[in-house]
């Protein structure tokens, strides 16, 4: 009684256009990064290159429970963020082959993607680097008197980072709006959770700041748009940081050099029947919002922006030499500066 209960409310939560948006944008980033996969193996793409193949589920639903005013943050697996929240992919795809109309002005590559208009502040390469970051721009928005919040998303290896420790602290501390995401996807690098942490529940780190804590369904759109809906409205509340550990799988290796070793085909294999797009396509069929034809259309649809991207950063010219001069210190109007 209490599961048939469950699945109504479910049903009648999310509508027909929320599963549309999850499914085209899910796609969007799956597609994205099988042809930015291909295109490294072609050289066409040089340096790291991290994909995100599998945790789609993660930014959709964060996207869809967060407001645009909102700041996100991330580590180096960072090519899809920006792209949920708005910025189209040729200059995504344009700063991954080094050129000047990419978003980072050829200059980040991979590892530091950005988008100012779309408050997507990186894409950091420092591991762990970006918790503190992401606790400094909660700051800002209470300092500044907001309503925005920071989500803040690390890696399950960051959580090994010192510099977490003192960030959840001050947060908590402070109450700061920021949501902490723990994309735990079982390998840092190539070294299992286990293996590296007493504490495998890596939720259960924030109950040492007395963080409301939990673990999500991360492969589950539906689990971390509720998961961060509730975490926003604390946020928003005054009432501080949440911590959240999304469980979910990267299908690729931990970057384009790794030769996963240390994990076999049939764990991948198992991990793919929970499939994040799988299962919003599984919804949209059972209530009859799309049928083969409409799934059709979205696969060309969603191939013609990718193709167009990649067009468009082959085209591209890459910096001139004197924009390395450029962007080297902030500028006097930068907002958050107060003389």
């Amino acid at each position: 009684m209490g599961k048939t209960a469950e699945k109504t409310d479910k049903k009648l939560k999310f509508t027909k256009e929320n599963y549309l948006t999850w499914y085209e944008s899910m796609l969007l980033m799956r597609r994205f990064e099988e042809r930015t996969g291909q295109l490294y193996t072609m050289q066409k793409i040089k340096g790291f290159c991290h994909l995100y193949n599998g945790q789609e589920a993660i930014v959709a639903g964060t996207v869809s429970a967060t407001r645009k005013d909102d700041k996100h943050i991330t580590a180096y697996r960072d090519h899809v963020h920006p792209i949920a929240l708005g910025l189209h992919p040729k200059y995504v795809m344009a700063e991954l082959y080094a050129k000047i109309t990419g978003c980072s002005k050829g200059k980040g590559g991979s590892m530091h993607i950005f988008s100012k208009e779309h408050n997507f502040v990186g894409g950091h390469g420092i591991v762990g680097g970006q918790i503190p970051l992401g606790a400094g721009i909660a700051f800002a928005e209470k300092y500044l008197g907001t309503d925005n919040l920071c989500v803040c998303a690390m890696g399950d290896g960051a959580v090994r980072q010192g510099a977490l420790h003192e960030a959840f602290n001050m947060a908590m501390n402070w109450k700061l709006p920021v949501i902490f995401i723990i994309e735990n996807n079982h390998y840092a690098m190539g070294t299992s959770v286990e293996r590296t942490s007493n504490v495998t529940d890596l939720w259960k780190l924030g109950l040492a700041y007395d963080m409301p804590a939990k673990p999500v369904d991360g492969m589950t759109v539906e689990a971390v748009h509720e998961a961060m809906e509730e975490a926003a409205a604390r946020a928003r509340r005054g009432d501080g940081p949440t911590l959240l550990e999304m469980k979910t799988y990267r299908y690729r290796g931990h970057s384009m050099s790794d030769p996963q070793t240390y994990r076999t085909k049939d764990e991948v294999e198992e991990y793919k029947h929970q499939d994040p797009i799988d299962k919003v396509i599984e919804t949209l069929k059972k209530n009859k919002w799309i049928d083969d034809k409409g799934i059709e259309a979205m696969e060309a649809k969603i191939k013609t922006i990718v193709e167009e991207s990649i067009a468009f950063a082959e085209e591209s010219p890459y910096p001139a030499a004197e924009e390395l001069y450029h962007d080297v210190y902030v500028q006097k109007d930068y907002p958050f500066i107060k003389e």
